[in-house]
């Protein structure tokens, strides 16, 4: 029963988000186009909210943020892509060992 809550909980967020984001961009405030990562961050957030330790939402929310910044700051993420993916295979081997210590 719990879990129907936060699907519900994760469902009523998205459909929400979407109607702000689509109402800001027919008022002409913010573009769709610029706003659309806000609806990642929801995404990630609501998975953590339903469990805390989920890599997966962490890495959705962190990515959304990301895209958010690119597109209203013009954040090139070409310019650091060369480094971004091997730092990102560094978090994650270290994220296997340590969760793997836990286990053990």
């Amino acid at each position: 029963m719990v879990g129907s809550k936060l699907h519900r909980l994760t469902g009523g967020l998205i459909l929400i988000t979407l109607g702000v984001l689509i109402y800001l961009s027919k008022a002409g405030i913010y573009s769709f186009g610029k706003t659309w990562p806000i609806l990642i961050i929801v995404i990630g957030i609501s998975t953590i909210i339903q469990r805390v330790k989920d890599f997966g939402g962490w890495f959705i929310t962190v990515a959304g943020v990301v895209f958010l910044i690119n597109e209203f700051y013009g954040f090139e993420l070409s310019k650091y892509s060369q480094y971004l993916l091997p730092a990102v295979l560094v978090l994650l081997g270290i994220f296997v060992i340590l969760r793997r210590k836990k286990h053990n």
